[in-house]
């Protein structure tokens, strides 16, 4: 397929492959050990860049308005994901755990992007809606950017997901495309941290990313993705 699927981080263990379900009890780290450690594996290549053989020379700090030069990939900085570091755990010690989104690589595929703010599709929940003008109206240069919504999928579940902070920003910036298997390449990363779930109940949730060429399908797994939530 031409189009990109939407991963999450971190995933149940591979002896429930059919599970989305991210469960734990409470605070105790032995009680979550087992989701953050995950997700130390998954950032390792994000925390040592450099140290990956041959890796750091062609690393760019790009950002919207400096692009990478020809032959070399933008850096990731994990040090922007807010709460959501290793040093804190991810905020799975309070309850209020972080999810770590990625679109799947497409070779040389090139985000066609909803940057204009009087014409987003009517399907896009209404709160990216009005990030997105707050975004056209205070920094324009930046609205060329894969969109991100995360959202409970029932009314039950809108309400008991409780208030959602993304981070670096609401999105995957458009300077990480096109991926052309350049070594070293990083995909990136959007933080998703819920802020105040409640406790005790499943919470089903379906992130999804904006750009006129992703189509969302669920049953083939493009351009959104499903999982629960269970803080015990």
């Amino acid at each position: 397929s031409l189009f990109p699927g939407l991963g999450f981080r971190p995933l149940p263990s591979e002896d429930n492959v059919e599970s989305t379900l991210i469960w734990y009890k409470g605070t105790e780290e032995k009680n979550y050990k087992q989701w953050t450690d995950a997700l130390d594996d998954f950032l390792q290549d994000y925390r040592t860049p450099g140290q990956i053989s041959g890796r750091g020379q062609n690393i760019y700090n790009c950002d919207y308005t400096h692009l990478p030069p020809p032959r070399t990939v933008c850096d990731v900085d994990i040090k922007q994901y807010g709460p959501c570091t290793l040093e804190n755990h991810y905020n799975y010690h309070k309850s209020a755990p972080c999810i770590f989104l990625k679109l799947n690589k497409i070779y040389g595929w090139i985000p066609e992007f909803f940057n204009d703010s009087a014409n987003l599709p009517g399907n896009m929940p209404k709160d990216l809606q009005e990030y997105i003008k707050t975004v056209d109206d205070k920094e324009k240069h930046t609205m060329n950017t894969v969109w991100v919504s995360c959202e409970g999928e029932n009314p039950a579940d809108i309400e008991n997901v409780g208030p959602i902070k993304y981070y670096p920003r609401r999105g995957f910036p458009g300077y990480y495309y096109p991926y052309e298997n350049s070594e070293g390449y990083l995909s990136p990363l959007v933080a998703v941290h819920f802020e105040r779930p409640i406790r005790g109940i499943i919470i089903n949730i379906e992130c999804k990313a904006w750009a006129r060429n992703i189509k969302h399908d669920r049953h083939e797994r493009l351009g959104s993705v499903h999982f629960e939530l269970l803080i015990d």
